[in-house]
């Protein structure tokens, strides 16, 4: 009981970002006693900080006196280290509790290309990034990675785009570096759970993301939708009849040929031969000629791959982030009214797309939180062998 208490406290101060302990008690239908032991446990393992706070007289002045002491987050200090595995890049941020905004990335590094062992290559990257950082001891490292991914057994199943990945223990060679836990998140999941971090009355969606490769995530009742198999999401590779474009999973005519950036790139080349081939030249030319003929039929394509979804699991919401987000309104327009037209769902009731900024580095550190912070049973994640050098 006192474990399920902590983590509805928690949640309810990431709900409302600052709060008295009275404002806790109260919303969580907590006696004050309860809440204000809860609170001194958190605060002394500095989850929890107390900050002044200018209250309001209920006319829209500040009161005279002394500020009052609210309750957050602890934003003053890292507590996780979040790692993102990219297909040209990796990124590193030290994360506080409060985190939750794709600026908090600090530190980055190409990925070997040409070298015999990228993933020897990879963890000499890390340890150099780990001279740099401020901070040398954290509750926990959190990776993100694309792929298939068993995250409870903490290894790589599959992925199409950084097959390297698949043989190298990253966690383990996370854990030569810093004396920590790690944990591994597939990357999809972390993007649906920092979505939700900051939209925590969004309970039930399903997030689509377009970039490098494209994939989604479920979300139901606030927590990431449970599988017999490690494996979820994947509507990228869905085939597309008549898409003859060889995918990075081995198959041929996926979602993913077609929608992510490169496959896009790709599409406009074909359909505009002799113009620079850009992502800016792309997005100027949508703006003065608005959903071609070549790209509504992509759209139309990954719409028909979501909106089985929808039907299957009878979900209303959809959540688009990436690429897509960075074209003219009239492309998520089109692609918006064509899931709807798929959808079921949409001939009884609204189905809801709306896009959004990625937030990955809140959902690793939602993850952590989950999982170390507060987690619903004893955490079994092995540490690191040492401390960086």
């Amino acid at each position: 009981m006192g474990r399920l208490n902590k983590r509805a406290l928690i949640r309810q101060l990431r709900k409302d970002g600052v709060a008295s302990r009275a404002g806790l008690a109260r919303a969580l239908g907590m006696s004050q006693p309860t809440a204000g032991k809860i609170v001194d446990e958190l605060l002394a393992q500095e989850i929890l900080e107390e900050v002044d706070v200018l209250e309001n007289n209920g006319r829209g002045a500040a009161r005279l006196g002394r500020p009052g002491r609210q309750l957050r987050l602890n934003r003053s200090q890292p507590s996780f280290l979040g790692i993102q595995l990219g297909v040209h890049e990796t990124r590193l941020a030290e994360l506080p509790l409060g985190a939750g905004d794709e600026s908090d990335w600090q530190f980055s590094f190409p990925q070997a290309t040409t070298t015999e062992n990228p993933a020897a290559a990879w963890e000499k990257q890390l340890r150099s990034v780990a001279r740099q950082l401020h901070s040398k001891k954290f509750l926990g490292v959190v990776l993100s990675v694309p792929g298939i991914v068993d995250e409870a057994a903490r290894r790589i199943l599959f992925s199409p785009n950084i097959h390297w990945s698949e043989s190298a223990d990253l966690c383990a060679r996370i854990g030569k570096i810093w004396d920590a836990p790690v944990l591994l998140v597939q990357e999809e999941r972390a993007l649906a759970l920092g979505y939700h971090s900051h939209h925590l009355d969004h309970e039930d969606f399903l997030l689509a993301d377009f970039g490098e490769g494209v994939g989604g995530a479920v979300i139901v009742g606030g927590k990431p939708l449970t599988h017999p198999l490690p494996i979820s999401g994947e509507f990228g590779h869905t085939p597309v009849l008549g898409n003859s474009r060889r995918c990075g999973c081995g198959a041929v005519g996926c979602v993913e040929t077609l929608m992510s950036t490169a496959g896009l790139l790709k599409s406009f080349s074909a359909a505009q031969p002799g113009k620079t081939k850009s992502w800016a030249a792309l997005q100027n030319h949508l703006a003065e000629t608005g959903v071609e003929p070549w790209l509504a039929q992509s759209l139309d394509a990954a719409a028909v791959a979501i909106a089985a979804a929808l039907n299957v699991l009878g979900l209303r919401r959809v959540v688009v982030t990436g690429n897509l987000t960075e074209l003219p309104p009239a492309v998520l327009q089109h692609f918006s009214k064509a899931i709807r037209d798929g959808a079921m769902w949409a001939r009884f009731g609204e189905i809801e797309c709306v896009s959004a900024p990625r937030h990955r580095t809140a959902g690793l550190v939602a993850v952590g939180l989950d999982q170390l912070v507060v987690p619903e049973a004893e955490p079994k994640i092995s540490r690191g062998k040492k401390p960086a050098a």
